[in-house]
């Protein structure tokens, strides 16, 4: 195995979460004594709970990775690593960038500046609806590259007002490429997929579980110059991904809504705590212009 590969095996591993991928990382750049590391040294090296260990340690030493990527490659699956030249530059830029991300349709999206992520509520009302079709398609027809989560609501309405104008939009899910989530989106994962591209952090076989989503989300924000929040309660994972791009430095617009319409609480606190009030794509694309002088 290459040192790539060794970083995909790896990243197949249980109990190998980013911050033990990390601490190997920094321990052994190259991964050359990956398999030759005796577990007493791994005790020492990594500040995990014991059952974690026999996990990693287990899949370590049995798992076939080339098999895998053979496998992966059979399904139009690929991967992407941070050892990768073409590994997205923004998303390299981030405190936790994935360390492997796989991926399935045209990977040159991940390259582009001009990316606008855009979340929001599961139950989104008229108005939101209505907002979004004519803030995000004058933006498209600009090629603005539109990123979202696949999830349903405004994620799903984002990227089909994308695919409808013939934009670029990237998808990105929680689980793994074979277990798409929610399974109501397959139809869309699969237009995504053959007009723009769809990513996970996630190894393709592992199903979705609830953890996955706040990583998936700094994922949005990272690949993003800034992230539109459209409509979202008081606490929803919309709230998290504007977090994300605030610690990653990224711009946060959000649109104002009814002050008794619980969808708009989280983004009404938004605005009121700093993000960019957005009213038409005016307000994003001159901030976009701003930060490119």
């Amino acid at each position: 195995m290459n040192r790539i590969e060794k970083l995909i095996h790896l990243h197949h591993c249980r109990g190998a979460g980013w911050k033990t991928i990390q601490t190997i990382m920094s321990n052994d750049p190259s991964l050359t004594s990956l398999f030759t590391t005796k577990r007493n040294e791994w005790v020492k090296l990594l500040p995990i709970p014991s059952n974690k260990l026999n996990l990693f340690l287990e899949d370590l030493h049995s798992l076939n990775t080339l098999d895998k990527l053979k496998k992966y490659g059979d399904s139009q699956i690929h991967c992407i690593t941070i050892l990768d030249d073409d590994y997205p530059f923004l998303l390299k830029q981030i405190y936790d960038p994935p360390w492997v991300l796989y991926y399935k349709g045209n990977k040159k999206l991940l390259g582009r500046r001009n990316t606008l992520g855009v979340v929001g509520t599961r139950k989104p009302t008229s108005y939101g609806l209505k907002a979004l079709q004519t803030i995000l398609f004058p933006l498209v027809q600009k090629k603005y590259v539109i990123i979202s989560g696949v999830a349903t609501g405004i994620d799903s309405r984002a990227h089909e007002i994308t695919l409808n104008a013939d934009g670029d939009t990237v998808g990105i899910l929680g689980g793994g490429l074979m277990q798409m989530y929610p399974k109501s989106n397959i139809p869309l994962a699969e237009k995504i997929i053959d007009k723009g591209v769809l990513i996970s952090e996630t190894p393709p076989e592992m199903r979705p579980e609830p953890w996955m989503f706040p990583l998936r989300n700094r994922i949005i924000s990272g690949l993003s110059q800034g992230v539109f929040v459209v409509e979202a309660k008081e606490k929803s994972g919309s709230l998290i991904t504007a977090q994300a791009a605030l610690e990653q430095g990224r711009e946060v617009f959000a649109l104002p809504g009814n002050v008794t319409s619980p969808e708009s609480l989280g983004t009404n606190q938004l605005i009121s705590d700093g993000a960019k009030l957005v009213l038409s794509s005016k307000q994003i694309e001159e901030e976009f212009f701003r930060n490119i002088i």
